[in-house]
């Protein structure tokens, strides 16, 4: 239980914990011990662990392909393989549990020479464009090669010949590139709840593709990505805006802005070889300004202005009545996800527009009227750590008299793959500042990367909305972490309102699933599309070291700890902007801009 005081009146958080990202299988201190040998060390390690686990626990290092942490292992690519005294032949340290008296070796010349064979077999068939793949020196296919010292061609097979599948606004397919690992089918049907890829055909000739081995575009895909940051070679990929920005940074016809997540300036350091969780924003700010963008804006502003919107939908929800609970529209996949499996709770979504696009909304309205620049004349570019936002800003509902809110969309990825081609030195650059009006922010709006910051944001907000205090101890912890759920109860001055958080598709059907089983208990949930949250999208380095998220979700509360601004309602930019463009909140110019509609796609299933 957490709790948190506000002047004068308690403010109790039951915190439930569920399921945890953490790990499935329970608490190792609590089961007995095993005693085993690996590479002629004795070492001790939890009856239950695979042999996997122990030799990541002791620092030994093997190659995996198609294993995915906290999914139950299947064996399929045999890259893990060890020796294991008294067996039959080699065995999958990912899929082979522990055991007293076991004797391992990890690397020795049977074993190495066996995962040598299999990338050699890989490679057979595999496309030889590695100059032009995407990714060219961040491949693991093109890694293990290189660890494993295969520099000749002992098998030549028919290379692959499939046509890419580049149908979707946000993913791209190349299956020529595919080595049937599944860890995109896994992510996909287990983690995410889609199920729009799996296994296609038989023997030599199965594929991963869609339902008939049509294009993404006509599937359930909801434009994730997780199974971009799930792929270990360039058979998937984003969709990359890269070539129209650049061609609008070298128009000068054009007014080019953009704007930045929140979560981008404590992930981009990783592309440029820094430590996880390092916040970057100033020289961020510096490097895009180097590169020829006009305006710098701070999505994390309009973050604030969502949860100005969102926060006053809620309460008038409350109590003026309104669909209940009321579920956040922050993540596009999400709300593809509605549309496509939920239909019927569309009417419960906030029909607030996302960050993003509320702010791409002011800038080509409030801002465009402000510099007298013709909305026409201003190229917008939004920097995401979500590939699912380049499918957000194509949908028609997001455009005004033909002109979108938002022109292109840049993942994190390819905001380095830019700043390199533009010859930006990111460690040569002094911090700078974000431009006015969209530049100041709040810590809550700040917070949105991280799973349960919406909430928490609006927590802090609704708070004041409703009783016109502030509250004292804004951290509500009872919502932050990796945990798949995580619900709480808060006692506003006598109003008890039941909020949920979840992240991950498959922990927002459990919670679906409740409610389409007639749960009442719930006011308001927040929904990310991607477990962990934004610092944890489809569009953010390729990597799949969990530290690495603890440390950006650390650093997003770290900034929230140490900063003065921390509540939405606060920011002087935000009360600027409604006072001179928007009104109030919830207005008639507000719902012009800020507010939207959502469609059922159940034709699609």
């Amino acid at each position: 239980m957490g709790e948190g005081v506000d002047s004068g009146h308690t403010q109790r958080l039951t915190f439930t914990p569920t399921l945890s990202l953490e790990g499935r299988g329970g608490k190792e201190k609590d089961r007995p011990v095993v005693k085993l040998t690996i590479n002629n060390r004795d070492v001790e390690a939890q009856e239950g662990q695979t042999i996997l686990d122990v030799l990541k626990a002791e620092g030994v290092k093997v190659p995996t392909l198609c294993h995915v942490k906290n999914l139950v292992p299947t064996g399929a690519c045999r890259m893990c393989v060890v020796e294991l005294e008294g067996a039959r032949g080699l065995v999958p340290a990912c899929a082979y549990p522990i055991n007293n008296g076991m004797k391992i070796q990890t690397h020795s010349a049977r074993v190495i020479k066996a995962r040598k064979t299999i990338i050699e077999l890989l490679l057979s068939n595999h496309p030889d464009d590695c100059l032009y793949c995407v990714r060219n020196t961040n491949c693991e296919l093109q890694t293990l090669a290189e660890q494993h010292g295969v520099r000749d061609r002992r098998y030549t097979g028919v290379k692959n010949n499939h046509h890419v599948d580049a149908s979707s606004p946000s993913v791209v397919r190349d299956p020529a590139k595919c080595i049937l690992c599944g860890r995109c089918v896994r992510v996909c049907e287990e983690i995410q709840n889609v199920a729009c890829i799996d296994f296609i055909g038989r023997g030599a000739d199965t594929v991963i593709g869609t339902t008939f081995n049509e294009g993404l575009n006509t599937s359930t895909c909801i434009n994730c990505g997780q199974c971009v940051v799930a792929c270990p070679t360039g058979a998937l990929h984003e969709q990359s805006h890269i070539k129209e920005v650049v061609a609008a940074l070298d128009d000068p016809g054009k007014v080019v802005v953009c704007q930045h997540a929140p979560s981008i300036s404590v992930t981009l350091a990783e592309e440029f070889g820094m430590k996880p969780g390092v916040d970057v924003d100033g020289i961020m700010t510096a490097a895009l300004r180097r590169m020829g963008f006009d305006r710098v804006f701070d999505t994390s502003f309009s973050a604030d202005l969502t949860i100005m919107e969102e926060g006053s939908e809620l309460v008038h929800r409350l109590t003026k009545g309104g669909k209940i609970p009321m579920m956040t529209s922050c993540s596009p996949g999400w709300i593809k996800y509605v549309e496509q499996f939920y239909p019927e709770f569309r009417e419960n979504v906030s029909s607030c527009k996302s960050p993003q696009q509320m702010l791409g909304a002011v800038i080509k309205s409030y801002f465009a009227e402000n510099q007298k620049i013709n909305p026409k004349e201003i190229y917008s570019v939004s920097i995401m750590p979500c590939t699912a936002k380049k499918f957000e800003a194509e949908r028609p509902e997001m455009a005004r008299n033909g002109i979108p809110d938002v022109d292109a969309v840049l993942t994190t990825r390819e905001l380095a793959q830019l700043i390199r081609l533009r010859g930006v030195d990111m460690m040569a650059l002094d911090p700078e500042g974000p431009d006015t009006p969209f530049g100041t922010r709040s810590t809550a709006g700040k917070i949105f990367g991280a799973s349960g910051g919406v909430m928490e944001a609006a927590l802090r907000s609704a708070y004041f909305l409703i009783t016109g205090e502030e509250l004292s101890d804004l951290n509500v912890k009872a919502v932050r972490g990796f945990d798949g759920i995580k619900e709480a109860k808060v006692d506003i001055k006598g109003t008890t309102v039941g909020v949920a958080v979840a992240s991950g598709l498959e922990n927002a059907k459990t919670i679906m699933e409740q409610l389409r089983n007639g749960r009442d208990d719930l006011h308001f949930i927040e929904i990310m599309t991607c477990p962990g949250g934004c610092i944890c999208g489809g569009g953010q380095p390729h990597t799949h070291n969990p530290e690495a998220a603890r440390n950006r979700m650390k650093a997003l509360y770290k900034l929230d700890r140490d900063e003065k601004l921390r509540t939405s309602h606060s920011n002087a930019g935000i009360q600027r902007l409604y006072k001179e463009f928007l009104g109030e909140p919830l207005g008639h110019k507000s719902h012009e801009l800020l507010h939207t509609h959502y469609v059922d796609r159940t034709d699609v299933n």
